[in-house]
């Protein structure tokens, strides 16, 4: 039976690098190991060049290239005889390449060294599996395809979720019950601070909720950056930089105002699929899982497509909210605890915000909090509207217009996960309550 490039998907991970074997005018040969090759159809692949000057040189003498492509499941090799095509140092394709190198460089260290030069084109002219008289690893056990039903239900399930909180759920449970993945993280985009902030999570043992991603920083910011999913299939060579810190997570969230980020420390595979809803990237979807070669092609489509459903809903949710809100709330004074006082202290510097002394959030969440709490104090009122949160932060902070839901979203699960006296509820369409369990004494600190 003739073999298809379509028939040897583990072989473009990366796991084990490929070979190729060019040879010079005279027929001198040279053999060099590659860190990536793409299939870019059923015809053609393409081979990252970085540094291989003697190999491009062989190429343009004499065109008849020999490439070895090795199964990561099985360790299987294939033998491909490949004519040269094209080079290409711009476009979708290159860009493609570049950004998987440089995820899977960056993690040991070498983005630096590690640039690509080119992406150079061949056309498959033949593919024949390598005889071996010693044993291949049995294939892995494999999930199961993606249902199209069950993937259908789940989109539905996410465009009907109206608000912020039942969508990022409702996608969370998607990647677990359709899917099969067991650890992952929704971040948000905040322009503001220039930076990812987690707001929802499943499968590990702290939420995370709050932690933040700077910048084009690893694949989680390097995928809100480009608008690309980006993916490492193998992380056993990776330094997992983040495995000695002891995490006294209470106590150092007080101290530096800052939430660890959740960690799988036996992570193999880990794939940063971007949410992207009207052209914008209103955040990332970040799955990790202990399996090499965990994110198959229809696995990453279906997480595109998923991402991409929850980041309309989320916009979708944004602008109904706005259409649905008053010009203020009615005063509504709710009764206090006798006695409970609860302190509460806003520092300017960050807009983070502590409650007796624990520290809850920071950024546009930490100022909407100081806000509600000021308009409770002075008119003596519990219930406020988007709008009028809107209108108060939006010239300090533009992306609010966008992001206020999926903030207000933030904010509660931090009130609740750190069972702070004080709790965000929700009384319908753009309008919240904010329930204390006593008396609130604001304070503000410059730092």
């Amino acid at each position: 039976m003739s073999l298809h490039l379509s028939d040897l998907a583990s072989c473009f991970e990366g796991v084990i690098p490929s070979i190729i074997a060019t040879a010079s005018a005279d027929g001198m040969p040279n053999i060099s190991y590659l860190s990536h090759v793409v299939r870019v159809d059923d015809e053609h692949v393409a081979l990252s060049n970085q540094f291989f000057a003697k190999t491009a040189a062989n190429i343009r003498a004499n065109p008849k290239v020999t490439l070895i492509l090795v199964n990561g499941f099985t360790g299987a090799q294939f033998l491909l005889d490949i004519g040269f095509v094209r080079s290409v140092d711009t476009g979708p394709l290159f860009d493609r390449i570049a950004l998987q190198l440089k995820a899977s460089s960056a993690q040991v260290g070498m983005s630096e060294v590690m640039r690509l030069r080119s992406a150079d084109i061949f056309r498959v002219h033949a593919i024949e599996e390598v005889p071996s008289d010693a044993e291949t690893a049995p294939a892995a056990v494999s999930r199961a395809p993606v249902r199209l039903p069950a993937l259908s239900e789940a989109i539905k399930a996410v465009e009907r979720a109206a608000e912020a909180d039942s969508i990022i759920d409702g996608l969370l449970s998607a990647i677990r019950q359709v899917l099969g993945y067991a650890n992952a993280l929704v971040l948000i985009h905040d322009s503001h601070r220039g930076c990812m902030i987690t707001a929802g999570s499943i499968g590990y043992a702290r939420s995370g909720l709050g932690s933040e991603i700077a910048g084009s920083e690893g694949l989680i910011g390097t995928a809100a950056a480009t608008a690309k999913t980006i993916k490492v299939s193998d992380m056993s060579r990776v330094r997992r930089f983040g495995e000695a810190i002891a995490q006294e997570a209470d106590a150092a969230e007080n101290l530096t105002r800052t939430v660890a980020f959740p960690q799988l420390p036996e992570a193999m595979g880990q794939i940063a699929v971007p949410m992207i809803a009207r052209n914008g990237v209103r955040g990332v979807l970040f799955i990790e899982s202990t399996q090499r070669l965990a994110f198959r092609e229809d696995d990453e489509a279906a997480l595109e497509i998923l991402a991409g459903q929850a980041a309309s809903a989320l916009a979708n949710s944004e602008r109904e909210a706005a259409a649905a809100e008053s010009v203020k709330a009615a005063l509504s004074a709710a009764p206090v605890a006798a006695g409970r006082r609860i302190s509460i202290v806003h520092h300017r510097f960050d807009d983070s915000v502590f409650v007796d002394g624990t520290y809850i959030v920071k950024g546009v969440a930490g100022a909407l909090l100081r806000l509600m709490v000021e308009w409770h104090l002075g008119e003596g009122r519990n219930e406020f509207t988007n709008r009028e949160m809107r209108l108060a932060a939006g010239t300090g902070m533009p992306d609010i217009k966008d992001n206020l839901e999926t903030r207000l979203l933030l904010l509660r699960r931090r009130l609740e996960e750190k069972q702070a006296p004080l709790r965000l509820i929700r009384v319908g369409r753009g309008r919240v309550r904010l329930d204390a369990d006593g008396t609130l004494a604001l304070g503000t600190a410059g730092a």
